[in-house]
């Protein structure tokens, strides 16, 4: 029996902390989404990577990963959508954004 599922993940606040002066509960959450966000790039790394695909995928390295496996795993349609900045002061960020982007289009 066919069923769907959908997860929005919103993972603003990935910025680096000294650019944005986060002090308490703002700059925890910050790290925490950052670790999240590298989880996520080392899964997506091993999906992409074709010598690894019948080996093992670091979904359980946080829970972000482990809500979006049987995404990445299964017969279902993911989408990123990738935000970045035009301005200068911005383009490391931007940059990195993009590169991000361009190995999680390639699983």
């Amino acid at each position: 029996q066919p069923h769907a599922k959908i997860c929005l993940i919103d993972l603003a606040g990935s910025e680096r902390a000294s650019q944005t002066k986060n002090v308490g509960r703002a700059l925890q959450d910050g790290a925490k989404i950052n670790t999240s966000l590298l989880a996520l790039a080392e899964c997506i790394k091993a999906l992409a990577d074709e010598r690894k695909k019948d080996g093992r995928i670091p979904f359980y390295n946080s829970k972000l990963t482990r809500l979006l496996k049987y995404s990445f795993k299964g017969d279902g349609l993911v989408s990123m959508i990738a935000n970045i900045h035009p301005g200068r002061e911005h383009y490391e960020d931007s940059h990195n954004t993009i590169i991000y982007a361009k190995h999680a289009a390639g699983i």
